[in-house]
């Protein structure tokens, strides 16, 4: 196959051919845009699951639709650390601040004019400069120094100015666990004093299958405030569309034994549909794909997979996080018990505590529960036992 036809598109984020089993999501947020326009309350959305499983992609559909309907959006990763809280406050300040322009020529009117000058306010408070709004700052308003009131303040008066038009303002946050506490807080407190008031402003976050709980700690109301969305791998039939789909774009096609050994070979996560298929396409001479180059695909996939994907989480790993990754493996994608973890490294649960709680801070692992560890990326394991039998002795 020509290699610059290859219609599938193995990247972080890259949104693929064929979007397949995503539907009920996508359709959820198209609700909260029909009740929005309604006045009606609709609660945000968070995403949470695994690596690979395409919350990137989703999340930028999504941010699409908002914007088709001229709502006003934000959109940043979020990263751990004080340089990722920095930049997030500097992003949603950025985004406040552009996205509070589009209204200047209105800035007569006293709603528009009053949004302008708590932006102002707000951005100046964060040390954001850069824009002209043409009025006053308002120094009443988004000027407390403290974060939480401080976006209440600029969410309200947005809000208000916005509503009228029947648009929102959406902030949509991707690794939304890697938020510092207080911007979460905050964000997760402005949500709430929203939906109390009917203001058309939502957070919708995606992140690893811990965000959820992570909102919860932060507020208990947490629970409720949000619509959860667990993103899975796909259905065996979205899985095959996936798979199958961008080929005959192309007017190729699979046997039913290739598509099915590709099929096992990714576990039908949406990332590695996109690498295998990719890979069948650099193999494969002739259509349908045949079984003999599923085979050959599969190795080549795994070698791509071997070489980026995996080892990318593998070496930021220290030796001791590695052995620790190593005890876990031997469950296969788990979970693990931090009990069994313990036995099999020859140490006492609590003196493994620091390294559990660095691996869950790198993104590498997640806690789905008390006293369990799994891996945040599919196939992990098994790419770290492929890797000790590799080992010379």
């Amino acid at each position: 196959m020509e290699p610059e036809l290859n219609p599938y598109s193995p990247g972080s984020g890259v949104a693929p051919r064929v979007l397949a089993g995503r539907d009920a999501d996508i359709a959820a947020f198209d609700t909260l845009i029909a009740r929005t326009k309604l006045s009606l309350h609709a609660r945000p959305i968070v995403l949470s699951g695994l690596r690979g499983v395409g919350k990137t992609v989703l999340l930028n559909r999504l941010r699409g639709m908002a914007e088709h309907h001229g709502w006003l959006t934000i959109q940043f990763e979020a990263r751990p650390g004080a340089h990722g809280a920095k930049a997030a406050r500097q992003a949603l300040a950025n985004g406040l601040a552009k996205n509070s322009l589009r209204y200047k020529t209105r800035a007569a009117t006293k709603q528009v004019g009053q949004m302008l000058a708590t932006v102002s306010s707000f951005n100046a408070a964060l040390g954001v400069t850069g824009f002209s709004f043409g009025v006053e700052r308002d120094l009443g308003r988004a000027s407390a120094g403290v974060l939480e009131m401080d976006l209440q303040d600029v969410v309200e008066d947005m809000a208000l100015a916005i509503r009228p038009d029947h648009k929102a303002l959406v902030v949509f946050i991707d690794e939304m666990q890697d938020l510092d506490h207080d911007l979460l807080e905050a964000l997760v407190t402005v949500q709430h004093a929203a939906g109390q008031r009917e203001l058309p402003f939502f957070v919708i976050g995606a992140g690893l299958p811990n965000l959820p709980a992570r909102l919860a700690d932060v507020r208990s109301y947490a629970e409720r405030l949000f619509e959860y969305r667990t993103i899975g791998r796909l259905p065996a039939e979205d899985a095959r569309e996936s798979m199958e789909g961008p080929a005959k774009q192309m007017g190729q096609s699979y046997e039913p034994a290739a598509l099915e050994i590709l099929l096992q070979e990714s576990g039908r996560y949406p990332y590695f549909i996109q690498e295998f298929g990719s890979a069948m396409w650099t193999v494969a001479t002739a259509s349908p794909f045949s079984m003999s180059n599923a085979r050959a695909a599969g190795e080549l996939g795994r070698a791509r997979l071997d070489s980026g994907f995996f080892p990318s989480r593998w070496d930021r790993a220290t030796p001791a996080e590695r052995q620790y990754l190593s005890a876990m493996a031997v469950d296969g994608d788990g979970p693990s018990t931090s009990g069994d973890i313990a036995t099999r490294l020859g140490k006492k649960i609590q003196s493994l505590g620091p390294t559990r709680s660095t691996l869950i801070s790198k993104g590498l692992v997640y806690s789905p529960e008390h006293g369990k560890i799994a891996f945040t990326v599919p196939g992990m394991a098994t790419y770290i036992n492929r890797q000790q039998d590799q080992l010379p002795g």
